[in-house]
């Protein structure tokens, strides 16, 4: 049972991360479109891949995440474990972050431009080198 659970929890994440890439990426489009039309296909594509896939792959991930922790409590004493709770903390701020800019471009109240976002874009890519680096190497 717990390799399903850990093979489901890796499916999960690698879900969120796709979301997590793809929408920094459609801020950056989103913000360099000239027109309403593209403007407004934006807006669906943003809401539908946060709402239908982002948060669900979010939720699945830390539902997943505590239940292998539950079943091997004893990881809860290894320093980088700790170290990866802190990122997906912080990855879970960033999806809320992502969230909120979401409303901002869904009022048409953006007032980035498509560089912040391209920087914005690279903020998942370092937690994720850290976290697989934690959980594969384990270097404390």
């Amino acid at each position: 049972m717990y390799l399903w659970i850990k093979a489901f929890h890796i499916i999960a994440v690698v879900t969120w991360f796709a979301g997590l890439f793809y929408l920094p990426r459609l801020f950056v489009y989103h913000a360099m479109a000239e027109d309403q039309t593209s403007r407004e296909r934006f807006k669906i594509m943003e809401r539908k891949l946060y709402r239908g896939i982002m948060w669900p792959s979010m939720v699945v991930t830390v539902l997943l995440g505590l239940w292998l922790l539950k079943l091997s409590p004893a990881w809860l004493q290894a320093g980088w474990l700790h170290a990866k709770l802190a990122l997906v903390l912080l990855l879970v701020v960033y999806h809320f972050a992502c969230g909120h800019l979401l409303r901002q471009f869904a009022a048409d109240t953006n007032r980035r431009g498509h560089v912040f976002y391209r920087w914005f874009n690279e903020a998942p890519v370092l937690v994720l080198l850290g976290a697989v680096i934690l959980v594969v190497v384990k270097p404390f």
